[in-house]
């Protein structure tokens, strides 16, 4: 991996092995998004984006929650649809979002689309244009 463009190198918050917790307003926002809707999101955004979607988390348990990872104090800035929560420095309360290593054993979390140098972040503007119309479609 090329140490200039290697995503520890982005962002040190990105564990070196296993998964941690890292507080959400502080390095990244996170949108929080479950089951079926998060894949199709997932989905959206990697085919628009040719596959360099910015980082998302994607959870084996429970719910199968899926965290869209955000510039820091962004995702309060939009308003989201019931389902979608905004988790950030802005956002009620305090929330935790559980971030895997880029290798090895990082169960029960995995990268569904990796944070690179030139997309560290997913495209706000983006994902709640997507999220938007999804939930739209759904209605």
């Amino acid at each position: 991996m090329n140490p200039k463009t290697s995503p520890a190198t982005v962002h040190a918050w990105i564990p070196a092995s296993g998964h941690g917790l890292r507080h959400a307003g502080i390095h990244f926002d996170a949108v929080r998004i479950a089951g079926v809707l998060a894949e199709q999101v997932a989905y959206e955004l990697m085919q628009f984006t040719d596959f360099q979607a910015g980082p998302i988390v994607r959870e084996a348990t429970g719910c199968r929650y899926m965290y869209f990872l955000l510039p820091p104090q962004s995702a309060t800035g939009h308003r989201w649809p019931a389902g979608v929560r905004a988790l950030g420095r802005d956002a009620q309360g305090w929330a935790y979002v559980g971030v895997p290593a880029l290798g090895g054993l990082t169960w029960p979390l995995e990268w569904r689309s990796e944070p690179t140098a030139e997309v560290p972040f997913v495209e706000v503007g983006l994902l709640h244009e997507v999220v938007s119309r999804l939930i739209g479609a759904v209605r």
